[in-house]
């Protein structure tokens, strides 16, 4: 049987010729089903390339999310840390005041005492071992990070680090929180008791008593001159000559004069068994059995004495013992 074919005629209108071309139907065919193939495979791959678009973008949508919640993550830790500064200064402030004002603290075992010829000061913190301890299930009803599942940023969504750290950061809040509200408690509870005890404030030394920066604490030191440990019994705070000296609270002048290795020194006895004395003045301007208030100039700071150069040695005394005077410097 002779296979069916097709001709086709094409003819051109300059030269006036015209020229058969005949085809096999078998090629016709072939052709058709090529083409349908061919048709197929770039559909697939248009809908593949919008594809790979369509996901391009959300990709880089997501990844502008999570730059964005990275921001205000770091800026809320940010903010986090401003508190948690802020709580531990209020928390010495208040360790401070109660401390100073021998006032106990029934949560913290604040006291302060005289026993056995030594001054003690027994601080004993046990808040910690009363709270309850924050673990995986103290934030695990937190829905505010925890109600969706984890996701991988390589897939375009958040990483598992990002939600751990959403979940650490939201522990610190809770924890701070709370310390906020103990210490607030704290702080009332002082407040009623302070009030109560108007006198003895007005007598407790709590300012630095000169502008300058601490050279020498309070405690065992090796002596600038003889090289040897040797109990300091201050401390001391450089300044520059002729620096005001003021009194960190109400008390009376009790002693004006000189003394080998203190040079130039003044005391103030504020009642309540608390002296404080002031070292190495370049010159004294008050006179014994006068009455000061805080912040009043009492002298100059100076070099007189044994000292290496000007700075003022400030003490305080508890019923005559040396005691830590940052303890008394509340504007620290």
């Amino acid at each position: 049987m002779r296979e069916k074919t097709y001709t086709i005629l094409l003819s051109s209108n300059r030269k006036g010729t015209t020229r058969a071309v005949t085809v096999s139907s078998a090629w016709i065919k072939a052709c058709v089903v090529f083409g349908g193939i061919l048709a197929v495979v770039a559909s697939a791959a248009s809908l593949d390339y919008v594809g790979l678009l369509l996901q391009t973008t959300e990709n880089k949508r997501l990844k502008a999310e999570s730059e964005q919640l990275k921001r205000q993550f770091r800026m809320v830790e940010s903010k986090l840390v401003t508190l948690e500064k802020s709580l531990d200064r209020v928390q010495n402030f208040s360790r401070k005041l109660k401390l100073i004002t021998n006032i106990e603290d029934d949560d913290r075992s604040l006291k302060l005492s005289v026993s056995s010829g030594s001054f003690a000061q027994g601080i004993n913190f046990y808040e910690e071992s009363k709270r309850e301890p924050l673990n995986a299930k103290s934030f695990k009803s937190d829905s505010l990070f925890l109600e969706k599942a984890p996701l991988d940023i390589s897939n375009g969504e958040l990483s598992q680090e990002a939600v751990r750290g959403y979940a650490i950061l939201s522990i610190r809040i809770d924890e701070s929180v709370q310390n906020t509200e103990l210490t607030e408690q704290s702080v009332l509870q002082l407040y009623d008791q302070l009030s109560e005890r108007q006198s003895l404030l007005t007598a407790t030394p709590s300012i630095k008593p000169t502008r300058g920066w601490f050279t020498s604490q309070f405690g065992y030191r090796l002596d600038p001159f003889t090289g040897k440990p040797q109990m300091h019994n201050g401390i001391d705070m450089a300044a520059s000559p002729g620096t005001p000296v003021y009194a960190p609270a109400s008390g009376i002048i009790s002693y004006v004069g000189y003394e080998q290795g203190y040079g130039k020194i003044v005391s103030i006895d504020h009642g309540f068994g608390v002296v404080t004395r002031y070292a190495h003045n370049s010159q004294t301007f008050v006179e014994v059995g006068q009455k000061v208030k805080r912040r009043d100039v009492i002298s100059a700071v100076g070099s007189t004495g044994r000292s290496s150069g000007p700075h003022l040695h400030y003490e305080v005394r508890i019923h005559g013992l040396p005691v830590d005077p940052k303890n008394y410097i509340l504007t620290e």
